[in-house]
């Protein structure tokens, strides 16, 4: 499992560039025993699904990671690099789930692995296109950094672009012109007063200010200004609709992705906790006929996307033995 890990890892995936991922993947699930598919999206970007038997259960992660690309290391007890834990370190969690139980004449699963989670989740939506070779699923189990605890459910994702325009001027003359600038900031600045929503199984409504720029010379009044905001959104929000309240006479609110938040069910027997982060889960349960997912895996959403991402060699233990509690469960129902 650890060489599959770091040779998966040795590879720069960033989104855009999944199927560099292939050859290894598609030597890893052959060696397996698996039937494999591939589903192009995109120039480039491919789905791969891999079958084994009749599938009653779907393991699915993504194989896109974000940039910048770091090569793996391992390091004592745990492998570095990007992608260690979010998410190539899932793709052996379940592999290898599967290859143990397949060793214990358990049978009946379909492992999906997706492009585009990190940026546009066109592999999500490509994905619904593969439900006819996965109609007797019962249970879809989505592999991302929890802890190996279960999420509750997941916020609801919305990206605002807020425009202003203003009026450019000579800067001598400030007086004559509309500084589309400080017309942003003050928007901004109203919004940080806005009252927190909190939910027990979602946690808080939270939005960050991903990017901002305005103006064009230091020297004139800028007449154009623009942020981009990410809201992780609690069900029934107002977000969207108190930020287009507050803005100024000029502005303009403009939504570049809204996806809805999402709950999902209590299994017994696991632990189960909220989860900071989106995934692809509300879009792949669609595969399930009765709609029940898992969203679970080994490492830490505090590790995923950062310089020092890391998992450690127990933690992919523990994430095996996870997987597999949980296909059993599904499979004994």
């Amino acid at each position: 499992m650890q060489y599959w890990l770091l040779r998966l890892c040795e590879v720069d995936s960033t989104s855009g560039r999944e199927d560099a991922l292939l050859p290894s993947l598609h030597q890893l699930l052959v060696e397996m025993g698996a039937e494999v598919f591939e589903q192009p999206v995109a120039t480039g970007r491919t789905n791969v699904l891999a079958l084994w038997g009749r599938p009653r259960v779907l393991f699915s992660t993504h194989l896109d990671t974000v940039p910048p690309f770091i090569p793996p290391k391992k390091q004592g007890n745990a492998i570095h690099g990007r992608g260690t834990c979010d998410a190539k370190g899932q793709i052996m969690a379940q592999l290898e789930a599967i290859r143990q139980m397949l060793r214990e004449g358990i049978t009946g699963f379909a492992w999906l692995g997706v492009v585009g989670e990190e940026t546009d989740s066109l592999g999500a939506a490509a994905a619904l296109g593969l439900s006819d070779r996965v109609r007797d699923c019962r249970a879809l189990i989505n592999g991302e950094p929890t802890d190996l605890k279960l999420a509750t459910g997941q916020r609801g994702v919305l990206h605002l672009r807020l425009k202003c325009m203003g009026r450019a001027v000579h800067s001598g003359s400030p007086e004559l012109g509309l500084d589309a600038n400080w017309m942003l900031i003050d928007w901004l600045q109203r919004m940080r007063a806005l009252p927190t929503l909190d939910d027990p199984e979602l946690g808080p409504e939270v939005w960050n200010l991903g990017r901002i720029e305005g103006g064009q010379a230091i020297n004139s009044i800028p007449a154009h200004a623009e942020a981009h905001v990410l809201a992780r959104t609690l069900p029934r929000s107002l977000f969207e609709l108190q930020v287009e309240d507050l803005k100024p006479e000029g502005g303009e609110v403009e939504i570049l992705l809204s996806e809805p938040a999402d709950r999902y069910p209590v299994i017994q027997g696991f632990d189960h906790v909220p989860m900071p982060f989106g995934s692809d889960a509300p879009r792949l349960r669609g595969l399930i006929p009765d709609g029940t997912v898992v969203l679970a895996g080994p490492g830490s959403i505090a590790l995923a996307h950062a310089e020092n991402e890391h998992i450690t060699l127990a933690a992919l233990a523990s994430g095996v033995a996870l997987n597999k509690r949980l296909a059993i469960h599904f499979l004994k129902d």
